[in-house]
């Protein structure tokens, strides 16, 4: 007994049982999302610097695709050989004109800036207005005070040139990285239409996967609001900058290249390359030879009036965008990300207008078949490819 007594003391004393923890989905789901974003973050941290120039080349891409199509054809249908030559002939087109114009462009930019803020801006003796309707008088007014008095008429400006100053600055600044930014985009487009087949697919799965076989309808969309915006309003607008500085250049207009950055923007927003073109004439009449002047009055009324004949060919298939859209499109992508901005952030806020018209009318309120009378404003016809039935 006292041998059985010993041994059952002298036994080590059993550990309590812990519960097991409890299992937590949301806590899990959590930690994932967690990770999951952190990761996203980190992507698009490394990424932002790259973005524009991305979103510009998918965009250069899709616009020139049916061109591309045709050079693969005339090269054997070989696809490396068409993207370096779809490259080559990109950076000689769009690049020699804006490199012929962006000395100009820093120079004048740079000239305006430092005289706006520093008021050393020296002005010639205006010529006689005063046959210029309405603004003759008052401008050769005041042109002839800032001539005469530059430091008093400066000084009663100052708040608005020297915001004007800062603006011609950044302008200067953001056409340099902007031609970068050109540079690297169309490289990026030469490689992306030599992989068009396996980005096309790709496009179709992301449409698939959200949306089923209306996503493939949505992605047919985007493809001809891309095409549509980029070649009819800011194909033309960029055509008629181009065309606007070189006959400036030519006809020997001081910062041909800022005046024609300055078109390339109004021609974006719509307004259109005349509010910069017409002052030049007038200049043109005062201080240059009465041919040269003539010649670039002729020319202006050609380039200024181009976009009535190209407009309704390059806009013909695509989705008409209302002008608001393109107006905030652009001077918002401006303000955000420069030159290369105005194109970009056009392209992408009439395509998301486009897409959310296309949602809310496959998408029938209570009470009314889908098509229907109340939805039927907001869905727009489409041709070809873009017809895929819901």
């Amino acid at each position: 007994m006292s041998e059985t007594h010993t041994t059952e003391a002298q036994a080590p004393a059993r550990s309590p049982v812990l519960p097991r923890a409890q299992h937590d989905p949301a806590m899990e789901a959590a930690i994932r999302i967690g990770l999951l974003g952190a990761l996203l973050l980190l992507c698009y941290r490394i990424m932002e610097p790259f973005l524009v120039p991305i979103a510009w080349g998918i965009i250069l891409a899709v616009a020139t695709w049916p061109g591309y199509r045709r050079l693969l054809d005339l090269l054997g249908g070989r696809p490396a050989l068409a993207s370096v030559a779809f490259v080559l002939i990109a950076l000689l087109v769009l690049l020699v004109p804006v490199a012929m114009l962006s000395g100009t462009v820093a120079h004048g930019a740079e000239w305006l800036a430092q005289g706006f803020q520093s008021g050393d801006l020296q002005l010639p003796a205006p010529p006689d207005l005063s046959g210029v309707p309405l603004i003759g008088p008052d401008l050769e007014s005041l042109w002839r005070d800032a001539s005469t008095n530059i430091e008093g008429t400066l000084r009663s400006l100052e708040p608005q040139l020297k915001a004007m100053g800062g603006w011609l600055l950044h302008l200067a600044t953001s056409a340099g990285m902007g031609l970068l930014h050109f540079v690297l985009a169309i490289f990026i487009a030469g490689v992306l239409l030599a992989k068009s087949d396996t980005g096309r697919r790709a496009a179709d799965a992301i449409g698939w996967r959200l949306a089923g076989r209306r996503g493939l309808r949505f992605v047919r969309l985007a493809e001809d609001v891309v095409r549509s915006v980029s070649r009819g309003i800011l194909g033309v607008a960029l055509i008629q900058a181009v065309l606007a500085g070189l006959g400036m250049l030519a006809a020997g207009v001081p910062m041909a290249g800022l005046w024609a950055l300055v078109a390339l923007l109004l021609a974006v927003v719509q307004i259109g390359a005349f509010p910069v073109l017409l002052p030049v004439i007038i200049y043109l009449f005062y201080t240059a030879d009465l041919s040269t002047a003539v010649l670039f009055a002729l020319w202006s009324l050609f380039v200024g009036s181009i976009d009535n004949v190209l407009k309704p060919v390059l806009l013909g298939r695509g989705a008409a965008v209302p002008m608001p859209v393109i107006f905030i499109g652009a001077i918002g992508g401006f303000i955000a990300a420069g030159i290369i901005g105005l194109f970009v952030g056009a392209v992408i806020l009439a395509l998301g207008y486009e897409l959310f018209l296309a949602w809310l009318a496959a998408v029938a309120p209570p009470g009314v078949e889908p098509g229907g009378a109340a939805v039927a404003s907001a869905q727009k016809p489409m041709t070809g490819d873009a017809a895929i039935g819901d």
